[in-house]
Formats: C-alpha cells, sequence, structure tokens
C-alpha cells in the first residue's frame, strides 16, 4: 500500500492571495499528499469563508480530509493588524517564519517536502530580511551552495543561470562554470519527472547567438565550453540556440529541458506556454520544495477570485518528487 506524502504547504503573505488559493484548493489536495498548512488559523479560517469553502481548521497533528484542514501555527508576529494587498513588516515576517519552519521539520524528516505560497519581496524587505525570495532562504537554511530555480509545466523545465537581480548585473554572474552548474542540476531532476535521459538544451544570451560574433561572443567564451563539458559527461546537451526559436522548437517536443540565462528569458516564455500550469521547482536542495509560479497578487487579494491551478499542480509535482526520492532527505 503506497503512503501519500506528507507535504507542509506554507501559506506565504497572508496579505496575499496564499490563503484563498490554499483554501479554494483544498478539497482536492487530501488525494494528493498528506497535506498540512504552516501558517495562521485565523488567516485560513478567514479565506474558507472567503471563498466559500466548506473546512475546519484543526490542529497540526490531525489527518487532512476534504473537509478537515491541519494547520501548524509556526510565527508569533500579530497578524491582526495586517491587510489584503498591503505591504507590512509584521506579514513579511511571518512569511519568513512559515517558511524556515517548513524548511526545519523538513529537514528533520518530520515532512517529505515543502510546496510554497508566494511571498512579498518588499514584505521581506519591511521586516529587515534581505533576501530576494525564497530560494536563496532555502538555500541558506539548507546549507546548499549549488542551486537551481526551475520552472516546470506541460513536460518542460526551465532551468536559470541568474535570477533576481537587474539585467544590467547579468554579465558578471555568468560563467562557463554557472551555466555548466545548472546543466548538471537539471539533469539530475528530470528523469524523476519525464522517465527517461533528459535532451537539454542551453539558451544564447544574445539575440541570435550572438551571429557569429557580431552582437557579443559569450556564446563561444562562456557557454558553449559548458555545454561540450557537460556532453563529456555523458549528459544530453546541446546549444547554445537563439531563445527565440529555442523555446519554439521545446514546445513541439524537441527538449525536455532548457537552460536560460536569465530570469526573463525562461520566465516569459514558460508562462505563456504553460500559465497556471507552471511549478516552481527548487532543484539541488537536500529536500523537495515546490511552490506557485505567481506572485502575492496584491492587486486582487482578498476578493475570493484567484486561481487555485498552479498550487494543485505544485502538490501534484512535490508528491511525485517525495515518492521518487533515493532517500529521505535525498536531492530533489
Amino acid at each position: 500500500m503506497n503512503i501519500l506524502p506528507r507535504l507542509l504547504i506554507t501559506m506565504g503573505d497572508v496579505a496575499g492571495v496564499g490563503p484563498e488559493i490554499i483554501a479554494r484548493a483544498w478539497p482536492d489536495l487530501p488525494s494528493l499528499a498528506r497535506p498540512v498548512v504552516v501558517g495562521d488559523p485565523v488567516w485560513m479560517a478567514r479565506a474558507l469563508g472567503l471563498v466559500g469553502v466548506r473546512a475546519e481548521v484543526v490542529g497540526a497533528e490531525e489527518e487532512a480530509t476534504p473537509s478537515r484542514i491541519p494547520c501548524l501555527v509556526a510565527t508569533d508576529q500579530d497578524l491582526t493588524a495586517v491587510r489584503s494587498g498591503r505591504i507590512t513588516a509584521a506579514g513579511g515576517k511571518a512569511a519568513y517564519d512559515f517558511l524556515c519552519a517548513a524548511i526545519d521539520k523538513t529537514m528533520g524528516r518530520e515532512a517529505d517536502g515543502i510546496v510554497t505560497a508566494p511571498l512579498h519581496k518588499e514584505g521581506l524587505h519591511a521586516a529587515g530580511i534581505t533576501h530576494p525570495g525564497h530560494t536563496e532562504i532555502l538555500a541558506e537554511r539548507t546549507g546548499t551552495r549549488e542551486f537551481a530555480m526551475v520552472l516546470f509545466g506541460d513536460g518542460l523545465a526551465v532551468a536559470h543561470v541568474t535570477l533576481h537581480m537587474a539585467l544590467r548585473d547579468v554579465f558578471a554572474h555568468l560563467s562557463t562554470a554557472a551555466v555548466l552548474e545548472k546543466i548538471r542540476l537539471l539533469a539530475r531532476l528530470l528523469p524523476r519527472l519525464v522517465d527517461r535521459v533528459p535532451r537539454i538544451a542551453v539558451a544564447a544570451l544574445n539575440p541570435h547567438a550572438s551571429d557569429g560574433g557580431l552582437f557579443g561572443d559569450e556564446e563561444e567564451t562562456l557557454i558553449r565550453p559548458a555545454v561540450e563539458a557537460a556532453r563529456a559527461e555523458g549528459i544530453d546537451a546541446s546549444g547554445p540556440y537563439p531563445a527565440d526559436t529555442l523555446f519554439v522548437r521545446a514546445h513541439r517536443g524537441e527538449f525536455d529541458g532548457i537552460v536560460a540565462m536569465y530570469h526573463d528569458e525562461g520566465h516569459i516564455a514558460m508562462k505563456l506556454r504553460s500559465g497556471l500550469r507552471c511549478v516552481n521547482i527548487s532543484a539541488g536542495l537536500p529536500i523537495v520544495r515546490t511552490s506557485v509560479a505567481h506572485g502575492t497578487a496584491y492587486d486582487i487579494a482578498g476578493r475570493g477570485i484567484a486561481d487555485c491551478g498552479s498550487l494543485i499542480e505544485a502538490v501534484r509535482v512535490a508528491a511525485r518528487l517525495a515518492g521518487s526520492n533515493p532517500a529521505p532527505g535525498g536531492e530533489p
């Protein structure tokens, strides 16, 4: 008999759509995993009323059912003054506390993985937390040096060499070693998602892959050597390819994974391709972590209209990864 994995679902910034997408998705989640919400019971109960889901919030030790939501209280922040759609230090610190509690419990093998609802970067900074987002907090707290944000949807995964930084800073953070690291991480992750040896393509940095050096030389000096090194290790990698044609080819099924050079190079194409079916995966961590592939949506938070599709997919993918871990705490 297969036992569903225990997944901790962090509420994120309560002023965003996190509580309501958890509430809306909840009736579907116990069939995918054994979920436990890490957050605030008052905000969870409020979200249930907002979206019209009939369920009760219970203690974290209770078993999840479609009408019963186990909730682990994981912050001492007073959230009574927080309002939907507004940045607050309390909301930012609580989101950080929820995440840290989930990481620690999963690292301690009290859970099989984490699924995160969105937090707000300005909320983090208002609380004095300088990390730019989930991925960096996860890496630091788990002691991980090599990691990647991966977007996965409809059978295609995209890893990013650089992530949350100004576009002008990207060039200084690109290197052959950095590109090779992301190729390796994707090559280790993908077999557990596509059930075969993955075909990995590497995107160029410059338009038209620099057109033989007319628009830069990073393709020949930085990216191609990484592809050649990966191939020498037995990884089915190729490129660099111009990003505009590469994503068209991948959409047609030629590749299982892409290594993008910067945030928007991967994100725009994947969100156009898969929309709310996209899932954010943290590759390289010693624990399973997935997330919705959208933000806090302050503009619609508290209205009960947020789509929960990405959260359901994130739980589905986390359960699959947790079920294929080589050992408890093994690398996702």
